[in-house]
């Protein structure tokens, strides 16, 4: 059984292969129509179930093509439809959607609901996001960096803003990648302590840029954050803002990403995210390249 749970579960061996493989799909469906079916159909007979508890645009269209380009089908399930952990124990359900599907993706809020799938399921489970790690998303930043700037291996990559879940993802990855990793942000929003170790800390985001090969940064606030927590985090982060400014600040070929969706003028400029060091669009497709060599992976493929 091969899950993908979280990039630091998976080898170095193995996350440079999916890399590898990313790039080698992306590579041979260049120039052709959205709808064209893969060379070879990894999937073909295969049924995937993509499970959201949380809402998603990114997430929930890269799978679905990601499955269909590949030869297979999805079911699309919200955890309303399933009362997952309500009506029924996770496990029950892991056990059930094993006897219907060859692959399970969710996308979830508590990891432990993700870990107990992974437990229970007799098929490969693949984490779409929990509140504490989004490894998807960081295996496709890895391949956006490589296709411009090369290997990632010993590259400087600056994290401006909150230590959230898909900053705990790119802390995991500079380790299995070998790259150096910066944390600037408020000390109120400091990255988990299970972390520590994994990157460094430097407040001043100005210091914190210079010699950055790529700047990245996140929404300041989740879909699901009352107004009074929306207004404290904008206080705390205001002076974490990626602008041209900041971004002088780094090598001159650095790359800046933001994983989407972005409250322009928050976060990030517009003038950064439309400027010619941005990649967020690139990103935003390797999704679907990404997981779909993180899908062939689970499957043996």
């Amino acid at each position: 059984m091969t899950h993908f749970l979280d990039i630091h579960k998976t080898s170095p061996q193995d996350l440079r292969s999916i890399i590898d493989t990313a790039a080698a799909m992306k590579a041979r469906r260049a120039g052709l129509p959205k709808g064209t079916p893969d060379e070879d159909q990894p999937l073909k007979n295969h049924m995937v179930a993509l499970i959201f508890e949380k809402p998603s645009t990114r997430t929930r269209i890269s799978f679905d093509v990601g499955v269909r380009q590949m030869g297979g089908q999805t079911m699309v399930l919200s955890g309303k439809d399933m009362q997952l952990g309500h009506g029924e124990t996770i496990a029950d359900t892991a056990r059930v959607l094993s006897r219907y599907v060859d692959l399970i993706m969710i996308r979830t809020f508590e990891e432990q609901t993700l870990l107990e799938m992974a437990e229970y399921a007799s098929v490969p489970v693949i984490n779409g996001l929990t509140d504490r790690t989004h490894p998807c998303q960081i295996m496709a930043d890895v391949l956006t960096f490589e296709e411009h700037n090369g290997p990632i291996k010993g590259k400087k990559v600056v994290w401006s803003g909150d230590g959230n879940n898909v900053f705990a993802s790119f802390a995991h990855a500079a380790k299995q990648f070998d790259f150096d990793l910066t944390f600037t942000g408020p000390e109120t929003l400091q990255p988990e302590p299970a972390l520590d170790g994994l990157y460094t800390t430097e407040r001043d985001p100005m210091k914190a840029v210079e010699g950055a090969d790529l700047v990245v940064t996140d929404t300041w606030v989740s879909m699901h954050d009352p107004q009074s927590a929306r207004e404290r985090r904008h206080n705390q982060l205001r002076g974490y803002q990626v602008n041209t400014q900041l971004m002088s600040a780094a090598k001159d070929d650095a790359l800046f990403m933001h994983c989407l969706p972005a409250h322009r003028d928050d976060e990030a400029t517009s003038e950064v995210m439309d400027g010619p060091n941005s990649v967020i669009w690139d990103e935003a497709e390797n999704r679907l390249h990404a997981q779909k060599a993180i899908m062939r992976h689970c499957l043996g493929r």
